[in-house]
C-alpha cells in the first residue's frame, strides 16, 4: 500500500489490517511513559486516530476534532497515536490548552510496523482512523491517500455509532 505527499508517492512499510483482522501486538507510551500494549486497548471499544506529526495543522486538526466528539461516547476510548516523542507531546498540549486526551507515543515505531503504517521516506506514521470492538477486531479503517488532506471525520463516528451509543450534551 502507498500514500503521497503532496503528490509524492511513498510505500508503507508492510501489510495493513483488513476490516475484520485483530489487531496485530505492539506497543506505544502513554504520556507517563508507562507502555500500552494492544491488550491494554482491548475490553472497550476504542476509536485509533492516528497522525503523522502533532505539530502540524491539519494533524492539530484532527486531533482536536476527535477530542471534541469524545464526551459524546463515554463507552469509548478515544486515541491519538502519533511517533514525536512523549516530550513533544506534553509540549503540543500545553501549547494547544488541551487535557485529558489519550495521546500516545510510537517513538520506537512498534506500532507502525505492526500495523504496516510507518512511511520510512517521510519518517513517520501514515494519517488514518481506526475503529476496534471490545475484543481488538478492526471494524473499521481509513487511511488518507493524501496525506496533507483530512480523513473522512463523519464516516468515522458514523462507524463508531454502530458499536457504542451516544451521549448527547447539552
Amino acid at each position: 500500500m502507498e500514500v503521497s505527499w503532496r503528490g509524492d508517492k511513498m510505500a508503507l512499510s508492510g501489510t495493513v489490517p483488513d476490516v475484520g483482522d485483530q489487531l496485530p501486538k505492539f506497543k506505544l507510551f502513554d504520556q507517563s511513559n508507562a507502555k500500552v500494549k494492544t491488550a491494554n486497548l482491548i475490553g472497550k471499544v476504542a476509536l485509533i486516530s492516528v497522525v503523522p506529526d502533532l505539530a502540524t495543522p491539519v494533524c492539530t486538526l484532527q486531533t482536536r476534532k476527535f477530542i471534541q466528539q469524545a464526551d459524546h461516547y463515554p463507552d469509548a476510548k478515544f486515541l491519538t497515536v502519533s511517533n514525536n516523542t512523549i516530550a513533544e507531546q506534553t509540549g503540543w498540549c500545553a501549547a494547544q490548552g488541551v487535557e485529558n486526551v489519550d495521546l500516545l507515543s510510537d517513538e520506537e515505531l512498534s506500532f507502525g510496523y505492526e500495523m504496516g503504517l510507518y512511511v520510512p521516506n517521510a519518517g513517520n506514521l501514515a494519517r488514518s482512523i481506526w475503529i476496534i470492538d471490545d475484543t481488538g477486531k478492526v471494524t473499521y479503517r481509513e487511511i488518507v491517500s493524501e496525506q496533507t488532506d483530512e480523513p473522512n471525520y463523519l464516516a468515522a463516528i458514523e462507524a463508531l455509532e454502530k458499536l457504542v451509543s451516544r451521549v448527547d450534551a447539552d
